[in-house]
């Protein structure tokens, strides 16, 4: 005699999860291609706006230098100053321009977006970091 009821149901799903055994492991195995695309794009937003910060950094430390050095000596101070503080992957690419003007000093910074990796491959666009002070005057 096959019992009816709730013990019935029970005794069924017990049979299932015999036949059911791995099916996790397949589902992550075919989940796993997606979860490793969403992290590397991820890491490489995460590189995108950091780029943006350090260019915007360098600008900020070149034209600070920048204000404090002599008309004739500003670019090199500026380009100096503006590629001190990155690492060696951002500053092979960089490019540091204080152009010359009286009474206000600019810094124009452009970088290059690195790809996954910072030092290996660069992707073609430059992101730009810009930044202005007004020069100091000598006593």
């Amino acid at each position: 005699m096959r019992m009816r009821g709730p013990l019935a149901w029970d005794r069924d799903r017990d049979g299932d999860r015999y036949r059911d055994r791995g099916q996790v492991t397949i589902e992550f195995l075919g989940m796993t291609p997606t979860i490793i695309v969403t992290l590397v794009v991820l890491w490489q937003l995460v590189l995108v706006g950091y780029t943006f910060t350090l260019a915007g950094n360098a600008a900020d430390e070149a034209v600070r230098a920048g204000t404090a050095a002599n008309r004739g000596e500003r670019q090199a101070v500026c380009e100096q100053a503006g590629k001190d503080k990155l690492s060696d992957a951002w500053a092979s690419g960089a490019s540091v321009n204080c152009p010359p003007a009286t009474g206000y000093v600019t810094a124009d910074v452009t970088l290059r977006v690195p790809v996954l990796f910072p030092g290996t491959i660069d992707f073609p666009f430059d992101v730009k970091g810009h930044a202005g002070a007004v020069e100091e005057e000598a006593d």
